[in-house]
């Protein structure tokens, strides 16, 4: 039987072939995920027209949040103006009760010394 010897071709040849299937089989998958990333780019461009959606809803809700703050605002004035004229009547109040009783007694007193009996 003949003593096959391996040459230098033939190791050459044998890379070359594995070489190509390598490359190959990585081109193939680079292809799926450059396709994989096509889907995702497509997806994402979805979303972000979805983000500009959203924005704009959020530009509409801080614009009405505004507004609301200033009509709260308005609002918290109003009361406080209120809150003051209620105070300054209720002190009137006050003053006008301690005349009352200040008058009552005085004409106690000078019913008193007249004779009179008050009925009330």
């Amino acid at each position: 039987m003949p003593e096959e010897s391996i040459t230098k071709k033939d190791v050459q040849e044998l890379l070359s072939e594995q070489t190509n299937t390598i490359l190959t089989a990585v081109d193939e998958r680079l292809r799926n995920v450059d396709k994989k990333f096509e889907n995702i780019d497509k997806r994402l461009d979805g979303v972000s027209d979805n983000f500009l959606e959203v924005d704009k809803r959020f530009e509409g809700v801080d614009k009405r949040l505004e507004e609301l703050s200033e009509q709260f605002s308005l609002l918290q004035k109003s009361v406080d103006a209120y809150a003051v004229k209620a105070d300054k009547f209720f002190q009137e109040l006050v003053m006008l009760s301690q005349k009352v009783d200040r008058h009552e007694k005085w004409l106690h007193q000078l019913a008193e010394k007249l004779g009179v009996k008050l009925q009330y």
